[in-house]
C-alpha cells in the first residue's frame, strides 16, 4: 500500500483550530466529529495539536478502521470509533451522550486505502473483482448492478452520478458482453468503456473508464445520498462557534455542499426591509468565500489533492 497522505492536512486544523479554543476557552468539553475517519490521519494531527480534545470517529469501511485503531493507539482514551455510515452522525454522536460538537470535518469520496487494495475493485488500472463496496459486510456490489439491472437504470447511474455523455453507448456494449456470460472484471469493463466511447474522445480527458467507475461507486454505496442527509444534521450539531469543513473530490458531492451552506448563511428578512430582523437572520457564516483548493506545491506531491474543493462554514448563533 502506497503511504498515506491526508489532503490538505494544515489548512483543516487551521480552520478547526478557533472552534477548538474557544471550546476550551470556555471551560467547555472540545469535541470533533471525523466523519471519515479513513486511516485516522487528520483526526491523529488534531489529537497532536489539541491535548484537551476528543473525538469522535466515523467509518464505515471495517478494514480502515482496523488500521486507524492501530495508528491512533496511543490516543485510545480521547477517541470513540464507530463502524457506520457517516448519515448516521446525529445517532452516533447522542450515543455518546452529547448533542452538540465544536468541529466536525468530512473528507469525502473514496479513500486512498480503498484506490490501492487491488481487491476491493475501486481502481480500472488493474484486475479485481467489481465490488466497490466502502463496507465489504454488506450492500449490493458493483457487478450485481452491471449484470442484473435494466438499461434504462444503467443509463441513468452512468448519466446521474457519471455525467457521461457517452451512457447509451456504454451501456449497449455492456448488455451485449453480459448476454454472453457475467461480467466480473474491472480491466474487462474498463476495455468495453473504452471501446464504446469516440476515439477522438478517448484521446483526452484521461482514462475514459473514470466516469463510469465513478458512477457505479456512487450508486453502490449511496454515496450522493449520504451526503444529503448529512449535511444539515452536521450543521443543527454545530455548537455556536463550532465549525464545519468539509472536502469534496468532484462536482457532485461539491454541488450538495454549496447548495447547503447557500441556505443555511440566507438571511430570511426581506430583501426590501433596510435593517435585518435579528430573529430572521442567518445562523450560520462562511469561513471561507467559495471553495479552496490545495495548493500547488501539494498537488504536485500528492496527486489525489488536484481535484479537492475545501469549504468551511461557522454556526454564529443558536
Amino acid at each position: 500500500m502506497a503511504e498515506h497522505v491526508s489532503v490538505m492536512l494544515d489548512e483543516c486544523l487551521s480552520l478547526l483550530a478557533p472552534a477548538i479554543e474557544s471550546a476550551i476557552a470556555q471551560g467547555g468539553e472540545a469535541v470533533v466529529v471525523d466523519a471519515t475517519l479513513g486511516l485516522g490521519g487528520h483526526s491523529r494531527a488534531l489529537l497532536q495539536k489539541f491535548p484537551q480534545l476528543r473525538i469522535i470517529a466515523i467509518d464505515r469501511d471495517t478494514a480502515a478502521i482496523a488500521i486507524a485503531q492501530a495508528n491512533l493507539s496511543e490516543f485510545s482514551d480521547r477517541i470513540t470509533v464507530t463502524h457506520a455510515v457517516f448519515d448516521q452522525i446525529s445517532s452516533v454522536v447522542r450515543a455518546t451522550g452529547r448533542s452538540e460538537v465544536c468541529g466536525i470535518l468530512f473528507d469525502l469520496g473514496v479513500s486512498s486505502m480503498q484506490l490501492d487494495e487491488k481487491n476491493r475493485g475501486f481502481a480500472y488500472s488493474h484486475s479485481a473483482p467489481l465490488d466497490m463496496r466502502m463496507d465489504a459486510s454488506q450492500g449490493i456490489t458493483a457487478g450485481e448492478i452491471i449484470n442484473t439491472y435494466s438499461r434504462e437504470e444503467l443509463v441513468a447511474i452512468l448519466r446521474n452520478f457519471g455525467e457521461e455523455k457517452f451512457a447509451p453507448r456504454i451501456v449497449d456494449a455492456i448488455i451485449e458482453r453480459r448476454s454472453k456470460s457475467q461480467l466480473t472484471d474491472t480491466i474487462e469493463l474498463a476495455e468495453i468503456v473504452k471501446k464504446a466511447i469516440p476515439a477522438a474522445t478517448r484521446r483526452t480527458g484521461g482514462n475514459p473508464a473514470k466516469r463510469t467507475f465513478q458512477a457505479l461507486r456512487i450508486a453502490v454505496n449511496g454515496e450522493l445520498d449520504a451526503i444529503t442527509s448529512a449535511i444539515p444534521q452536521a450543521l443543527e450539531l454545530l455548537a455556536i462557534s463550532g465549525r464545519l469543513v468539509v472536502m469534496s473530490f468532484q462536482s457532485l458531492e461539491d454541488k450538495i455542499v454549496k447548495e447547503f451552506f447557500t441556505v443555511a448563511t440566507a438571511s430570511g428578512t426581506p430583501r426590501e426591509l433596510p435593517v435585518e430582523i435579528p430573529e430572521l437572520a442567518a445562523k450560520f457564516a462562511l469561513v471561507i468565500r467559495g471553495s479552496k483548493s490545495a495548493s500547488d506545491d501539494e498537488q504536485a506531491s500528492n496527486p489525489r489533492s488536484t481535484s479537492v474543493k475545501l469549504r468551511a462554514i461557522e454556526r454564529v448563533a443558536a
